[in-house]
């Protein structure tokens, strides 16, 4: 299987909802066996908090912050996080081009 950047950002946003009335900027094209993978390429504010899952971000595209617990990182494409499940954690700062993979397990 192959998942691509422009395939994902062509099919975003999904419609808006309470939690993100930006629209929703993520897409889960894949799980097996416990694990998912997400692209989240959020537009306006990032409105996520915790998962119930590890997860590790691989940023794709552009560049941002990511508060985990608080703790503020730079991030650019070519970076990786790890952050543990029920850790609170947001992008913040992030570029109009901003995108990133996420693996859940």
């Amino acid at each position: 299987m192959k998942f691509t950047i422009d395939e994902f950002l062509g099919r975003l946003p999904l419609p808006a909802n309470e939690k993100w009335p930006d629209g929703v900027w993520d897409i889960e094209p894949f799980e097996k066996d416990g694990v998912k993978l997400v692209f989240f390429a959020p537009r306006g504010t990032d409105r996520q908090t915790s998962h119930d899952d590890d997860e590790f971000y691989f940023i794709a595209r552009g560049r941002g912050e990511l508060v985990i617990a608080g703790e503020r990182h730079s991030c650019s494409a070519g970076d990786a996080f790890f952050v543990p499940a029920g850790v609170v954690h947001r992008f913040e700062n992030f570029t109009d081009d901003f995108a990133t993979w996420a693996i859940f397990f």
